[in-house]
């Protein structure tokens, strides 16, 4: 019989785990949450496979200028199960430093599609609804 609470709890770990990696920069570690033919589809392009998503990763960091410390933050996480398949959605806040310190510079929605293969759970589709930002009326 499957714990249902134990399955949730191996599944926020993942979006906490991919929020780490992705702060850290480690876009191969955050790829490798994702199935090898995993999506990952944002505002600025979408990553198709575990190499797609760490390259559009990397294009995403890129960039003349440096860019301030920021942190990902996951909440209001609702799982949806059905056996070895979840549908999970959650908001989500950047927090960055600026020269008047701590600001919010996004936020938005995560949408999933998550699948477990041996026994463990993987991001098989993750759109980002990126509404809060700079410019976003």
């Amino acid at each position: 019989m499957t714990d249902v609470n134990a399955e949730k709890n191996e599944i926020r770990e993942r979006l906490a785990r991919y929020c780490f990696l992705l702060d850290a920069g480690d876009m191969d570690g955050m790829a490798a949450l994702f199935t090898p033919d995993g999506v990952w589809q944002t505002d600025f392009g979408i990553g198709n496979g575990r190499q797609g998503i760490a390259e559009h990763g990397r294009s995403l960091r890129k960039s003349d200028t440096q860019k301030p410390r920021a942190v990902h933050l996951c909440t209001n996480i609702v799982i949806d199960l059905d056996g070895d398949t979840a549908r999970v959605l959650s908001n989500w806040t950047t927090v960055q430093n600026s020269e008047t310190g701590p600001k919010i510079g996004s936020a938005g929605g995560y949408i999933d599609r998550m699948v477990k293969r041996d026994g463990v759970w993987y991001f098989e589709h993750r759109r980002i609804d990126r509404f809060i930002a700079e410019g976003k009326w």
